[in-house]
């Protein structure tokens, strides 16, 4: 049986899915200043894993990949229970 079987008559139910590059605190004096452009900066590199979450649940992680001039995201784990 397929995963799309086994879930069946809820497989076209809609559930939050983010991609979560990083997170970062800041003072209101940061935000404010914030103006089009600006740049934060982000205690992350290029290259690593990010973060995915399904109904606010850490599922997995992956990769952001750019496609021409698409920007999508590549899953390379799921978390499974043990």
């Amino acid at each position: 049986m397929t995963p799309l079987e086994q879930v069946g008559p809820i497989a076209d139910v809609l559930i939050d899915v983010a991609v979560e590059l990083d997170r970062k605190l800041m003072t209101i004096r940061e935000i404010v200043s914030l103006d089009v452009n600006s740049v934060i900066q982000m205690p992350r590199s290029a290259g690593e894993n990010i973060d995915v979450y399904v109904g606010g649940a850490h599922v997995g992680s992956g990769e952001i990949v750019i496609i021409e001039t698409i920007m999508g995201f590549r899953i390379t784990d799921f978390r499974s229970e043990e």
